[in-house]
C-alpha cells in the first residue's frame, strides 16, 4: 500500500480504547477518554443505584463512578490490581467507568465496523454502535454517549450537584 493510500485509510479510521468485562472485549471511542486510572475507594452515595459505586474527587471535580459489570448485568467480581477506571467526557459530564482491564487501542476502518445485530445480550442494543471485526477478534463497540446519557443515568447529574 502506498503512503498516500495508507493516509487515506487512516483518515477514515477511528480509534477505540479496548477494555474487557469478563471474557468479552468492548471498545469505546478514544476521543471520549480523558484518562485511565487504577480503581480507588470511592465515597458511596446513599440511595444511588447499585451500578453507581459512588463518587471520587478528581482534581477538584466530583466524578461519579459507574460499574459497567453491574450496569450490563454481568457477574460481580472482586476488584483487583487489573481493575481500572476509564474517565470519559460525555457532554458536560466527567464520568468514571469501572472495567476489568484495558488492553489496547485499535484503529478500525468503516469496513471493519458491522451494524449491531438484534439479539438478546446482556447489553441493550441501544448502547451498541456496532461490532468491530479485526482478524479473529470481535469487539463490542459501545456508544458511551447513549449509555451514560440515558434516562437511567440522568440520576448522575442529581447526585454530583
Amino acid at each position: 500500500m502506498s503512503s498516500a493510500n495508507a493516509a487515506a485509510v487512516d483518515a477514515h479510521s477511528r480509534e477505540f480504547l479496548v477494555f474487557s468485562l469478563g471474557d468479552e472485549e468492548y471498545a469505546i471511542d478514544i476521543l471520549k477518554v480523558q484518562e485511565i486510572r487504577g480503581y480507588e475507594n470511592v465515597t458511596r452515595i446513599a440511595n444511588a443505584p447499585e451500578f453507581i459505586k459512588g463518587v471520587t474527587n478528581l482534581r477538584g471535580v466530583i466524578v461519579p463512578i459507574v460499574d459497567l459489570r453491574i450496569k450490563f448485568h454481568l457477574d460481580k467480581v472482586e476488584y483487583g490490581g487489573q481493575t481500572v477506571v476509564i474517565v470519559v467526557n460525555v457532554g458536560e459530564r466527567v464520568v468514571g467507568i469501572v472495567v476489568d482491564g484495558v488492553s489496547d487501542v485499535m484503529s478500525l476502518t468503516p469496513e471493519q465496523i458491522k451494524p449491531a445485530p438484534e439479539f438478546g445480550v446482556t447489553l441493550s442494543s441501544d448502547y451498541l454502535s456496532g461490532l468491530g471485526s479485526l482478524d479473529d477478534r470481535m469487539l463490542v463497540l459501545v456508544d458511551i454517549d447513549k449509555l451514560l446519557t440515558s434516562h437511567e443515568m440522568a440520576l448522575v447529574d442529581h447526585l454530583s450537584v
